[in-house]
C-alpha cells in the first residue's frame, strides 16, 4: 500500500472537496482518499497505480494536481488581484450611484441616466462584459463542475448569472426597439455585483483562511533553507534541497542546523526548545545527535547529514500533523455528506420556486428574480468549511504545545474522556533510574557483578537499563528481551538472566532472600534479579525520579472527576508507594503486556473512554486499544507508531491541554454548524419571496453580500477559537 499526498487547485467551496473525494474513492486501485478544502490537499492511498494515473483521475473528476504536497504555503494574492478587485470595485460604485443616484436625489450623470434608456442599457450592457471577463473562472469552473456531475458553488453562481444576463438581454432587445419600460427589468447591475461580492467574498476568505495555517507554517520555517557543505576543504554554501545523505556539513555559532545527523568533530551549544520544550541549551560533541532547525548558541561543528528532506525529524513532525488535518472526524464527514447533497437541493429548489411562481401568476421578472437570488443566497462554503477550519486550528494550537495527534477522531474523542491509565515507569516518572542499593550473593566483586548487568542491559530497550555504566566491555551473545519478565544474555558460556519475580516463578526458582527484596521495596525501588545458572547472584534496587508538576496533573483530572489508573508490570508495593505520592487512588501491578491490553478493553466494554498513556515496548498493544493513546518522546519507536497522541515535549500536562482544546474546538464547530444551518434556513426562504407580503425581500446583490458574511462568521469564529488560552478542561 501506498500512500501519497498531493496538492490541489480548482477547488472553490465543500462542493468540490466532497464530490473530488467521492470520485476518488470510486476509482480502482484507491483504497482511501481523503480531500482538504483549507489546505487545498488529498491524501491518497493507493496500490497497483502510479501518481500520474492518479493525477489523471484528478483531471477527469474536473481538478488539477500541482504536483506532491512539500510545504504549506500561503495564498497567493498578488499585486494584480488588488489592482483588478480596486479596479472593479470603482465600477460597482459606478453602477450603484447610476441606479440608486435617482433615488438619493443626487446629481445625474450626463446621458448615463434614465433619460437615455438605450445609452444607460448599452453602458450596463459593456459594464456587464467586462464584469463576465473578470468572472470568467467563476463561470468556467461551474459549468465545468455541472459537466462532471459535481455541482458547487460556482455553479450556483453560474446559474444565477446566466439567467439573469439572458433575461437582461431581452430587455435590453426590447429598449433598442422603442420598449423603454423594460428597462425596469434589466437585471445587468445584480450581474456585476454578484461576480464582484463573490470576488470580493473569496478574497477576504483566502486571508482568513491562511491565518488558520500559521501555526502550520511556523514547524516548516523552523528549518534552514541553506546549508554549509564542507568538500575537499572548501565551504559551499548550498539550498537545502542539495543535500544529500552523509554529506559533512558545518554549523557555526548563531546558525541553524540544517538537517538531522551525527557531529563528527568540535562542540557547540544548540536550542532545541522546538522539539523537547527544554530551553536550556544542550551540549553536541562528536557522536552526539543533532536535529534540524537547533539553534547554536556558540562553539563550531562539523557533522554528517543522516536525515535529510522527507525523512528528517522537522519534517515527520509537519508531516504528521497535516495527516492529523486531513483525516475526518464523525462530525466532519457528516458535515461533508450535508455539504455533498446541498448544491444540487438548492438548483431544485430554485427552479421549483421559479415554475411555481410562474404557474401562481407571479410576473417572469420577479419569479426570476428570486430564482437567481436563491441560487446567489444559498451558500455551502459556511457549511463545508464550519469542521475543517476549526481542525486545522487545533492542531495548529496542539503542534504548538508539543502534541501531534495522528488524525482527527483523536481531537473528536479527547472531550469525552473520563478515565486516564498511566504506565508507572518512563511516563509518571522520567526514566532516569538510579541504583538505590544492592546485594551480592556472588562469588564475584561489586563492581564486577555491576559491569556484567550493565553490558546485559545496554542491549536492553527498557529505561531500566540507564541505570547502569559499563565499567569495561563484555561480549554479549543470544541477547533476548523476556515480554513482561525481564532479559536473557550469555556472556562467557554462562547464562545471565535479569528480570522481576515472575523471571523467578518461570524458572522455578526460590527466593531466600526475602529480607533484602522486602528492605528494597519499602524504599519504593523497581526489583531486578541477577541470575546466572539459575542461581539468584544478586538483587539490585532501582528507582525512578517521578516527572515534574504530575501530582499537579494528577490532581487536575481529578477535579474533573476523570479517573486516574496505574497500570504497570512493577511489584505492587513499588508501585503503590509511587500512586500514594502522586494521589493515584487505583494501582493495577505485576501486569503483563498483553494483560495491560486486556485490561483497557475491559475498561472500554463498560462503556468507559480511556487514554492510555505509556512509553515502552510492552505498551503498544495497550496504546492501540485504548479511547487514544498517548506515548511520550522519548518513548521507544514502537510505541510511538502505535499511539494517536505524541507528547513531543515529554510534558504530561500536555493533556490537560488536549481535553481542552478538544472541547473548545467541539463547541465552536457546533456553532460554525449552527450558524451556517441557521444562515440558510433564515436566508433561502426570504430569497424565494416568501415574506414579500409583509416587506421582506432580497435582491441578488444583497444575496451575495450575505453570503459573503455566511462564510466570514464561519472563518472569524474559527479565528477566534485560535486566539482562545487553553488552560482549563
Amino acid at each position: 500500500m501506498k500512500k501519497i499526498v498531493l496538492k490541489i487547485g480548482g477547488m472553490t467551496c465543500s462542493a468540490c472537496s466532497s464530490g473530488l473525494e467521492k470520485y476518488l474513492n470510486k476509482q480502482p486501485g484507491i483504497k482511501n482518499a481523503n480531500v482538504n478544502l483549507v489546505l487545498s490537499i488529498a491524501t491518497i492511498e493507493y496500490e497497483n497505480k502510479n501518481q500520474k494515473t492518479i493525477e489523471g483521475y484528478i483531471k477527469e473528476a474536473g481538478f488539477v494536481s500541482l504536483g506532491e504536497f512539500k510545504r504549506i504555503d500561503d495564498i497567493e494574492i498578488n499585486k494584480l488581484d488588488k489592482v483588478k478587485l480596486i479596479f472593479f470595485g470603482i465600477l460597482i460604485l459606478f453602477i450603484m450611484y447610476i441606479f440608486m443616484g435617482p433615488m438619493l436625489n443626487l446629481p445625474r450623470i450626463p446621458f448615463v441616466n434614465h433619460d437615455y434608456p438605450i445609452i444607460l442599457a448599452s453602458v450596463m450592457l459593456l459594464i456587464t462584459f467586462i464584469f463576465l471577463w473578470y468572472g470568467y473562472d467563476i463561470l468556467k469552473n461551474g459549468i465545468k463542475n455541472l459537466f462532471h456531475k459535481m455541482p458547487n458553488m460556482d455553479t450556483l453562481v453560474m446559474f444565477s448569472v446566466l439567467f439573469s444576463l439572458a433575461y437582461s438581454l431581452y430587455g435590453y432587445i426590447n429598449i433598442l426597439f422603442g420598449a423603454k419600460e423594460y428597462l425596469g427589468s434589466l437585471y445587468f447591475e445584480s450581474t456585476c455585483m454578484v461576480i464582484y461580492f463573490i470576488k470580493l467574498g473569496r478574497f477576504i476568505e483566502d486571508i482568513s483562511k491562511d491565518k488558520t495555517k500559521d501555526a502550520l507554517k511556523k514547524l516548516v520555517t523552523i528549518t534552514p533553507k541553506t546549508a554549509i557543505i564542507k568538500t575537499n576543504s572548501k565551504e559551499k554554501i548550498a539550498s537545502i534541497d542539495e543535500v544529500q545523505k552523509d554529506d559533512l556539513l558545518i554549523c557555526k555559532s548563531g546558525s541553524k542546523i540544517a538537517v538531522d545527523g551525527i557531529v563528527e568533530s568540535g562542540k557547540i551549544y544548540v536550542d532545541e526548545s522546538f522539539i523537547t520544550g527544554e530551553s536550556v541549551p544542550v551540549l553536541k560533541e562528536k557522536g552526539s545527535k543533532v536535529i534540524a532547525g537547533s539553534i547554536s548558541y556558540d562553539g563550531y561543528i562539523e557533522y554528517r547529514a543522516k536525515k535529510i528532506g522527507k525523512e528528517s525529524t522537522i519534517s515527520e513532525i509537519v508531516k504528521m500533523v497535516i495527516e492529523a488535518t486531513n483525516t475526518k472526524s464523525k462530525i466532519q464527514k457528516l458535515a461533508d455528506k450535508i455539504s455533498g447533497y446541498f448544491v444540487s437541493i438548492i438548483l431544485v429548489i430554485s427552479v421549483l420556486t421559479f415554475i411555481i411562481q410562474m404557474i401562481g401568476g407571479l410576473p417572469i421578472e420577479k419569479a426570476l428574480l428570486h430564482m437567481v437570488t436563491i441560487l446567489v443566497v444559498a451558500c455551502p462554503c459556511a457549511l463545508g468549511l464550519a469542521v475543517p477550519l476549526v481542525v486545522v486550528v487545533s492542531n495548529g494550537l496542539c503542534a504548538k504545545k508539543g502534541l501531534f495527534l495522528r488524525n482527527s477522531e483523536t481531537l473528536e474523542n479527547a472531550r469525552i474522556i473520563d478515565t486516564v491509565v498511566f504506565d508507572k515507569t518512563g511516563t509518571l516518572t522520567l526514566g532516569k533510574l538510579n541504583i538505590f542499593n544492592f546485594f551480592n550473593y556472588a562469588k564475584y566483586d561489586d563492581n564486577s557483578l555491576l559491569n556484567i548487568v550493565a553490558n546485559i542491559e545496554k542491549k536492553s530497550s527498557h529505561p531500566i537499563s540507564t541505570a547502569f555504566k559499563i565499567s569495561q566491555k563484555l561480549g554479549v551473545s543470544n541477547f533476548k528481551t523476556l515480554s513482561g519478565l525481564g532479559i536473557y544474555g550469555k556472556i562467557n558460556e554462562h547464562n545471565y538472566y535479569l528480570g522481576n519475580d515472575k523471571l523467578l516463578t518461570k524458572l522455578k526458582i526460590k527466593n531466600n532472600n526475602i529480607k533484602d527484596y522486602d528492605y528494597l521495596v519499602r524504599n519504593g525501588c523497581s526489583i531486578i534479579y541477577i541470575i546466572e545458572n539459575k542461581r539468584i547472584i544478586g538483587l539490585i534496587g532501582v528507582r525512578d525520579i517521578i516527572r515534574p508538576n504530575i501530582k499537579d496533573v494528577i490532581h487536575k483530572f481529578a477535579e474533573n472527576n476523570i479517573e486516574v489508573i496505574m497500570l504497570t508490570g512493577d511489584n505492587d508495593i513499588t508501585a503503590r508507594i509511587i500512586a500514594q505520592e502522586l494521589g493515584i487512588k487505583k494501582v493495577i501491578a505485576n501486569v503483563l503486556p498483553q494483560d495491560k491490553a486486556e485490561h483497557i478493553k475491559q475498561l472500554t466494554a463498560k462503556g468507559k473512554k480511556v487514554i492510555m498513556v505509556g512509553d515502552g515496548i510492552n505498551d503498544a498493544p495497550a496504546l492501540v486499544n485504548a479511547t487514544i493513546g498517548i506515548s511520550v518522546n522519548d518513548g521507544t519507536d514502537i510505541a510511538m507508531n502505535s499511539a494517536d497522541v505524541i507528547l513531543m515535549k515529554n510534558d504530561i500536562n500536555n493533556i490537560i491541554d488536549l481535553i481542552a482544546i478538544s472541547k473548545q474546538s467541539y463547541k465552536v464547530i457546533k456553532q460554525n454548524l449552527f450558524w451556517a444551518f441557521f444562515y440558510n434556513l433564515c436566508m433561502i426562504p426570504i430569497a424565494m419571496g416568501l415574506f414579500s407580503n409583509i416587506g421582506i425581500s432580497m435582491t441578488p446583490m444583497f444575496g451575495s453580500i450575505a453570503m459573503i458574511f455566511s462564510s466570514l462568521t464561519v472563518v472569524l469564529n474559527a479565528l477566534r477559537f485560535g486566539r482562545v488560552k487553553n488552560e482549563k478542561i
